[in-house]
């Protein structure tokens, strides 16, 4: 069976949704999970787990991001962005300058808080927010902690400015896009995003839809699967030297010479037999033994 990860290159226009189930029929394969999805209008790093490597998942979920946003300048939307509509137009003098801009910035960089959109998936009394503010109801929302690494502004004129966002996992481009129109007393809503980067995954070895098509009717398919161990160069690894890898098919623990992997006690970390990866285990003290408790196996079937 297939298993990997495909640094996808998402088009404008269609969900992440929408990217998976093209896939799905592409590839003939039902098992097919992402990490992070993006707006329908917006383009950029969507990785795509396929087979097995769906399992995987959840270790890419906290992932830090980076984005290109283009951000409009005196104008405001229901939702953040130009795909809502234009509930108000600043029409007072644009007095800002790239200075004043730059030092605005600086206040929505390190740790902030965040109000997450009505326009967003997150969840309320067992409903999406969209569906709520579909509907016209606008519910209150509590505040998130996020981290935002940097701000860099790359491109700015009277009424719009062209920002690079490294951010962490649940920051909303849109809503910062909000703020710092709120703070500069003009609103501003987005109206272009990219995302460059998602963990590991970066925009220059990312793949269109239609690259990775022409690979699968070239029978070149392999060359687009990254594979899932490759994606998990941060956790630590161990190699056992022996043939026998049932104990972590079947999910047990494994007792050996692991005194050294004291370092790594109730941390994940990756398994191989010689060069094949096997997946991803715990290290545990178990009876006053470094032992290897099985969390994930990963291996080709």
């Amino acid at each position: 069976m297939v298993k990997g990860v495909i640094n996808v290159l998402k088009p404008a226009g269609m969900t992440s949704h929408d990217v998976i189930n093209h896939l799905r029929r592409l590839l003939k394969i039902k098992k097919i999970g992402h990490s992070g999805t993006l707006d329908p209008a917006a383009t950029g790093v969507l990785p795509v787990f396929i087979g097995k490597a769906t399992k995987a998942i959840e270790f890419f979920m906290e992932d830090d991001k980076e984005y290109i946003s283009e951000m409009r300048l005196g104008v405001t939307t229901d939702t953040g962005d130009f795909q809502g509509n234009i509930i108000k137009i600043y029409n007072g003098p644009f007095n800002i300058g790239k200075i004043k801009f730059e030092e605005v910035l600086k206040e929505f960089t390190g740790e902030i808080m965040q109000i997450p959109p009505m326009y967003s998936a997150v969840h309320y009394k067992g409903k999406k927010l969209y569906e709520l503010a579909r509907q016209g109801i606008t519910v209150e929302r509590r505040p998130r902690k996020i981290y935002i690494y940097s701000i860099d502004l790359l491109e700015f004129d009277e009424k719009s400015a062209i920002i690079n966002v490294a951010c962490s996992k649940g920051t909303y481009i849109r809503t910062l896009c909000e703020d710092i129109g709120n703070k500069l007393g003009c609103g501003a809503c987005l109206s272009d995003l990219i995302r460059t980067r998602s963990g590991s995954f970066k925009i220059e070895d990312s793949l269109t839809l239609e690259e990775i098509q022409q690979n699968l009717i070239n029978n070149t398919f392999e060359k687009v699967l990254i594979p899932i161990d490759q994606c998990l160069q941060n956790m630590p690894m161990v190699i056992l030297n022996r043939e026998d890898n049932i104990f972590f098919i079947k999910g047990k623990v494994l007792y050996g010479d692991f005194d050294y992997l004291r370092v790594y006690l109730d941390k994940f970390i990756r398994v191989y037999n010689f060069k094949e990866f096997l997946g991803i285990a715990v290290v545990k003290e178990i009876k006053n033994r470094i032992a290897l408790q099985v969390f994930k196996s990963l291996k080709q079937d």
